[in-house]
C-alpha cells in the first residue's frame, strides 16, 4: 500500500506524521512506535507464528486454555481477534490519517493500544486459571480502544469510509457473544459467534481487495509499459458487497440451511465475475501482485466449497472454513502487509525471493489443509501438521525479513 493507490486504498507512501518531507528533524533509529502499521504488523506476524505453534502443541497433547470447551476455540478465537486483529489495526491505523487528511497515529497512543492487545492475549491464554468474566474484560478492551482512535478523524473528515467502524464494531460485537457464550457454556453459539467474525473479516477483504487489487495491478501493469484494461464497475462492487452481506445475515440466523448454501454459491458467483474484470493472468509477473489476486481467488473457492458442503453432496468441502481463512484471511494479510511496509518505509515495491516464497508457502499450506483430507483420509493428522508447518515457515519468512523494517526509521530520512 504506497503512494500510487493513495485515491483508492488511502495508505499513500508519502503520509508522514509530523514534520513534512523537508523537516530537518532526523527520525529516530528505533522507529516501532512511528506510524500505525509498525506495531501491529510486527505483533501481526510474529502471532501468526507462536499461535500456530501453540495450536499444534495444543493439536498434538490436548491441553488448551479452554479445558471445557472444543480445543478448536482458542484457536480459531486467536487467529481471528489476535493474527487478524492486529493485522487490521494496523492497516486501518495506517489508512485513517490518509483518507482524512490527519495527523498518523503514533508515541503513547499506539504504545497504550499495543499493550492492550497484549493484555488480551496473555489473559485469552490464561483462561485455564482467570475468571472469565475478567478474561473476557481485558478481551474486549482493544476494539474499542482502536475505535476510539480512528473515529474522530473519520467523523469529522465525514469521509466515505467511516461506515468501517461499523465492521470494527460487528467484529467486537462477535467477540462479546463469543465470551458470553464461554461463561455460559453455549457451545452453539461459540461456534456461531466464531463465523460470523469469519463472515465480517471477509466483507472487509471484498470490500478493501476491490479497491487495492485493481489499482496495484492496474499500476504494477503501466510501471511495465502496458494498458491496464481492466473492467471494474460500481454496479459489480455493489452486488459483490450486498452478497457478501447477505452471508453474514445468513450464517446470524440459519447458519447451516440450505439458504446459506444458496447464499454462498450466489456469493462466489459475484466473486468470480468482479474477478474476472481484474485479469489476474496479468499480473503473474509480479509477487507483490499475483499475491493479492491469488489471496483473492481463495475467497470464491472457499464459498463454492461451503455451498456444496452445506447442500449435502460433497463430503470433500468440509475444510471450506480453511479455505477463507488461510486461503483468503492469512494470504491477503500477507500480501497486504509485505508491501505496505515497503511503501511506508520508503523502499521500492519489490518482493524478495524470500517473501516469494512465503506467499507460495502460505498458498500451499491452505492446499494441503484444505484437500488432502479428502485425498488422503488416513493421514488427516499428519496434514494438518504439514499445513501448520507451512504456514509456521511463511510466516517466520515475513518476521526475518520485515523486522528490521519495521523496527528501523525510514531509508529517505522522512518521518513515520
Amino acid at each position: 500500500m504506497d503512494a500510487e493507490s493513495s485515491g483508492v486504498s488511502g495508505l499513500k507512501n508519502s503520509m508522514a506524521i509530523s514534520p513534512s518531507q523537508d523537516s530537518p528533524i532526523k527520525p529516530p533509529a528505533f522507529a516501532l512506535f512511528a506510524y500505525g502499521f509498525r506495531p501491529f504488523f510486527l505483533a501481526a506476524g510474529i502471532y501468526a507464528l507462536i499461535g500456530l505453534i501453540a495450536w499444534l502443541w495444543m493439536y498434538t497433547t490436548g491441553v488448551h486454555p479452554l479445558p471445557t470447551q472444543p480445543a478448536q476455540f482458542w484457536h480459531g478465537h486467536e487467529m481471528l481477534y489476535g493474527f487478524i486483529g492486529a493485522a487490521i489495526a494496523g492497516f486501518l491505523l495506517t489508512a485513517v490519517p490518509s483518507w482524512t487528511s490527519a495527523r498518523g497515529f503514533a508515541g503513547t497512543p499506539l504504545i497504550l493500544l499495543a499493550a492492550l492487545w497484549l493484555i488480551g492475549r496473555l489473559a485469552f491464554a490464561a483462561a485455564a486459571v482467570l475468571p472469565l468474566t475478567i478474561v473476557a474484560i481485558c478481551e474486549l478492551a482493544f476494539i474499542p480502544a482502536l475505535v476510539g482512535l480512528l473515529a474522530p478523524p473519520l467523523l469529522r473528515a465525514r469521509n466515505r469510509n467511516s461506515p468501517l467502524l461499523l465492521v470494527l464494531a460487528g467484529i467486537w460485537l462477535t467477540d462479546v457473544v463469543f465470551m458470553h457464550a464461554l461463561i455460559r457454556d453455549d457451545v452453539l453459539l461459540a461456534r456461531t459467534a466464531l463465523l460470523v467474525a469469519i463472515d465480517i473479516v471477509l466483507l472487509l477483504v471484498t470490500v478493501i481487495g476491490g479497491r487495492i487489487v485493481p489499482a496495484f495491478t492496474a499500476s504494477g501493469l503501466r510501471a511495465r509499459g502496458l494498458v491496464p484494461h481492466l473492467r471494474t464497475s460500481r454496479w459489480v462492487d455493489g452486488i459483490v458487497i450486498a452478497a457478501m452481506t447477505a452471508v453474514v445475515f445468513v450464517d446470524i440466523v440459519a447458519p447451516s440451511h440450505q439458504v446459506a448454501s444458496a447464499v454462498a454459491a450466489v456469493a462466489a458467483i459475484t466473486h468470480v465475475w468482479r474477478l474476472i474484470g481484474w485479469r489476474s493472468w496479468r499480473a503473474l509477473d509480479e509477487p507483490l501482485v499475483w499475491s493479492l489476486h491469488l489471496a483473492y481467488a481463495w475467497l470464491p473457492a472457499g464459498l463454492a466449497m461451503k455451498a456444496l458442503y452445506l447442500s449435502g453432496n460433497a463430503a470433500w468441502a468440509a475444510p471450506w472454513l480453511h479455505a477463507l481463512t488461510i486461503g483468503v484471511a492469512a494470504a491477503m494479510i500477507l500480501a497486504v502487509m509485505t508491501r505496505a511496509s515497503l511503501g511506508h518505509t520508503g523502499r521500492p515495491l519489490l518482493a524478495s525471493r524470500l517473501i516469494s516464497g512465503a506467499y507460495f508457502l502460505l498458498s500451499l499450506a491452505a492446499v494441503i489443509r484444505v484437500f488432502a483430507p479428502s485425498i488422503a483420509p488416513g493421514a488427516y493428522q499428519w496434514s494438518v501438521m504439514a499445513a501448520g508447518a507451512l504456514w509456521i515457515c511463511a510466516f517466520a519468512i515475513f518476521i526475518v525479513v520485515y523486522t528490521p523494517i519495521l523496527l528501523r526509521s525510514r531509508i529517505d530520512g522522512r518521518q513515520g
